[in-house]
């Protein structure tokens, strides 16, 4: 659990701040910006830093996506299967939690289903339906491999109840079930090798790749994506 002890300062200082949510405002999912560029790359226990360069870009081929996300180096999966809250450690079994540079938080549930959740702070979260009530969060978006939702309800914290995940550091990947996912210092991507299929995550928007194309969203969910 080194990472998990070495960043425990900093997820205190982060603590649930996400679940909190903002008040969802009637606009469209903004594309993420092309031109983004990765920061320094940190070295780390687990071996030598992955290669530094631009996440692929809206619209680019799923292939580039999952090229992208196989040229960071693995880090320890171990390290991503606890989580921290209130200064209480966690052991996630075989889930996984992690944090993103620009503070995106991931926690999969294999009691509730094989896919990944995420609570991104989207600039421009879908707007809560008229028909769904209770505690709003744009910001959330599930990804099981063949369909992405952005934007549900919930009324408790749900699998984040046990906190964040340690931080994954810019430009190295986590493997786990048919998911790779790397970061860079403003975004996420995320790969489901079995469906080949990946997603595309930060502040500025979301973003698929391969199959998936947006579709009507069923009862309680903002946006959909399905393949």
């Amino acid at each position: 659990m080194r990472i998990a002890v070495l960043f425990a300062a900093s997820l205190l200082v982060a603590g649930c701040s996400q679940l909190s949510g903002t008040p969802p405002r009637a606009t469209q999912l903004t594309p993420i910006t092309p031109s983004r560029t990765t920061g320094s790359v940190p070295a780390t226990s687990t071996g030598q830093p992955g290669t530094s360069s631009a996440a692929p870009a809206p619209g680019a081929p799923v292939a580039e996506a999952i090229d992208w996300v196989e040229a960071a180096g693995p880090v320890d999966g171990a390290d991503f299967r606890v989580a921290l809250r209130g200064g209480t450690t966690t052991a996630l079994g075989d889930d996984v939690a992690f944090t993103t540079p620009f503070g995106t938080s991931c926690m999969t549930d294999a009691k509730r289903g094989a896919g990944l959740a995420c609570l991104v702070n989207l600039i421009d979260p879908p707007p809560q339906p008229a028909d769904v009530y209770g505690a709003w969060k744009g910001g959330w978006v599930d990804f099981d491999g063949k369909s992405v939702q952005v934007g549900s309800a919930h009324g408790d914290p749900g699998r984040f109840a046990a906190g964040q995940g340690a931080p994954l550091p810019v430009d190295r990947s986590v493997s786990f079930g048919d998911f790779r996912c790397r970061t860079d210092t403003s975004a996420l991507v995320c790969v489901n090798f079995a469906r080949q299929t990946a997603v595309s995550y930060s502040d500025a928007g979301i973003d698929t790749f391969g199959c998936a194309r947006q579709s009507a969203p069923p009862a309680g969910i903002g946006v959909q994506y399905t393949c």
